[in-house]
């Protein structure tokens, strides 16, 4: 199983940060009860699912919908190959989070457990893009800071300009 850790540790010397990540998938390719919602939406609308978790992980939300033909070629009895964007879809999500694992397993997984695989996915996709929140076990005091935001003439453009000010000790941010 997956472990996300983020670990503050403030002491006099120093801090530091320590960040512990799995090279695992996060649940079995059987985990459904894991996150049973993602299963249930799997199996009642398995196409609106493929879509949806192609989008959450950036690609193209049309995608699985060329495996469709897989499938119908599949139940008329024409024999095919691995359908190719779910296999490609399990290789994009392993190698994104640095899990181990091969293309002779992906090719397995997404030709005889299709649904479970993109099950897995969901979870890792689902996992692996939430917000970490550090905790620091030591107080902290905000002092009041005024921030200073200079006027800079004649620049124009589309990107956020990003300055700092060394000397005066201060960051400013501004998007034109």
């Amino acid at each position: 199983m997956a472990t996300n850790m983020i670990i503050n540790n403030c002491q006099q010397q120093g801090s530091s940060l320590i960040a512990i990540h799995s090279s695992q998938w996060s649940t079995g390719i059987c985990g459904c009860f894991d996150d049973l919602p993602v299963c249930c939406f799997a199996y009642w609308c398995f196409p609106c699912f493929a879509c949806t978790t192609t989008s959450q992980f950036g690609e193209c939300f049309c995608l699985p919908l060329l495996d469709v033909l897989w499938t119908a070629l599949q139940a008329v009895g024409v024999p095919s190959c691995t359908p190719p964007v779910s296999m490609a879809m399990r290789s994009a999500v392993r190698n994104r989070y640095g899990i181990q694992g091969d293309m002779a397993g992906d090719c397995v997984y997404a030709t005889c457990c299709n649904m479970c695989s993109w099950c897995q996915m969901a979870r890792e996709i689902k996992r692996r893009s939430q917000t970490v929140t550090v905790i620091n076990s030591q107080p902290t005091v905000l002092a009041n800071q005024q921030f200073i935001m200079p006027i800079q003439q004649g620049v124009i453009s589309s990107q956020p300009i990003m300055s700092s000010a060394v000397s005066q000790g201060v960051m400013t941010s501004r998007i034109m």
